[in-house]
C-alpha cells in the first residue's frame, strides 16, 4: 500500500523538523511549506492525504488557509497551533477542520489523532447495521441500545445524537456542530439544554459519570466519542 502524504504548513522550522522525522519514521511521507500561500500551492499540486496547520503563519491567518482549501476539498486538516484558547478551537472545527493539537504537543497524541483523521475518510459499514464498541451496542435497524445486557431506553433525541457522535466516532464535535445537526438551528440558552441531552446519555451508558468510558467532554469545546 502506498504511504499516506501529509502536508505540514508550519512556519516554525525546528518544529516542521520533528514532525517530518516523526512522521516519516512512522511510514508517513512528507512535504512541507513554510508560510499559507506555499502550503496552498503544495495542496493543489501535490495531492496529500492529510494537512497538518499551523494557525501563526507568517503571510496569512490559518483560518484563511483552512478556508480556502476547504471550500474546494474535504481532504482531513488537523491544526497544530499554540493558540489554545477554546473560542479559537472552536471556530477552527467549526470551519472545517478535523482535530485540533495545541502546542506542545504529544507525538503518540498527534499520531492517533491522524489514525482517527484517516479513518474518517473511509465509509463506514457496521455488520448487521449493528455498531459494537466496547460493552456499548448500538442496533441502527431496531434502534436498540445496550450495555452489556442491559438494555438501555433512550429517547429519540438521545439516539440522535449518539448516532452522531458514533458517526464521528474519535472526532471532537462542538456544540454549535451538534446542536445544528439535531436541532438545526443556533443555541440561545448557552448549550445548556444540549449539556442536559448528554448528561442524561451518559447517566444511562456510563458506569461511572465522573469518569465516562464513552462520551468524552472537550471542555468548552463540545463532546466526542472514544475510540481508544
Amino acid at each position: 500500500m502506498e504511504n499516506k502524504k501529509i502536508l505540514i504548513i508550519e512556519d516554525d522550522k525546528a518544529i516542521s523538523r520533528l514532525l517530518s522525522i516523526s512522521l516519516t519514521t512512522n511510514k508517513y511521507e512528507t512535504i512541507v511549506a513554510e508560510n499559507g500561500a506555499t502550503g496552498i500551492s503544495l495542496f493543489l499540486s501535490d495531492n496529500p492525504d492529510l494537512i497538518l496547520l499551523d494557525m501563526g503563519l507568517p503571510d496569512m491567518d490559518g483560518m484563511e488557509v483552512l478556508a480556502q482549501i476547504k471550500h474546494i476539498s474535504n481532504i482531513p486538516i488537523i491544526i497544530v497551533s499554540a493558540r489554545g484558547k477554546e473560542r479559537e478551537k472552536v471556530e477552527a472545527l467549526d470551519a472545517g477542520a478535523d482535530d485540533y493539537v495545541t502546542k506542545p504537543f504529544n507525538i503518540g497524541e498527534l499520531l492517533a489523532r491522524l489514525r482517527v483523521a484517516f479513518r474518517k475518510t473511509v465509509v463506514r459499514e457496521y455488520p448487521n447495521n449493528v455498531f459494537t464498541f466496547g460493552e456499548l451496542s448500538i442496533d441502527f435497524e431496531k434502534r436498540k441500545v445496550m450495555v452489556g445486557e442491559e438494555n438501555i431506553h433512550l429517547t429519540p433525541i438521545e439516539f440522535k445524537m449518539l448516532s452522531l457522535l458514533i458517526d464521528y466516532q474519535g472526532k471532537v464535535l462542538t456544540h454549535s456542530f451538534i446542536q445544528d445537526k439535531i436541532w438545526g438551528y443556533a443555541s440561545n440558552d448557552d448549550y445548556q439544554t444540549l449539556r442536559v441531552f448528554m448528561a442524561s446519555i451518559r447517566r444511562k451508558i456510563e458506569n461511572d459519570t465522573n469518569a465516562p468510558r464513552y462520551i468524552l467532554t472537550e471542555v468548552g469545546v463540545g463532546y466526542r466519542l472514544s475510540d481508544e
